[in-house]
């Protein structure tokens, strides 16, 4: 998990602490900045059903920091592969 942290750390330029990420920081970052590469390698670390337990907590909060494509997409994928 640190090594992709550290591979991606362009992702979470608003964190100092990189290393200490949170999943729920993750999941949001990657899917929202990530790269296909980047998703489907987020996807094998946490498993789809993890990832899309988190995407729907997130969702389902009353402030979302997705963009509403975003949500629209990964609803349909995690719909279908979760």
């Amino acid at each position: 998990m640190k090594r992709f942290i550290l591979k991606n750390r362009h992702l979470f330029w608003w964190v100092k602490e990189k290393e200490n990420i949170s999943e729920e920081a993750l999941v949001e970052a990657v899917l929202n900045y990530g790269t296909r590469r980047s998703i489907k390698e987020l996807f094998k670390l946490l498993g789809d059903e993890r990832a899309a337990e988190i995407f729907y907590s997130q969702i389902s909060r009353r402030r979302k920091n997705y963009n509403s494509r975003t949500i629209n997409f990964f609803k349909l994928y995690f719909e279908k592969h979760a």
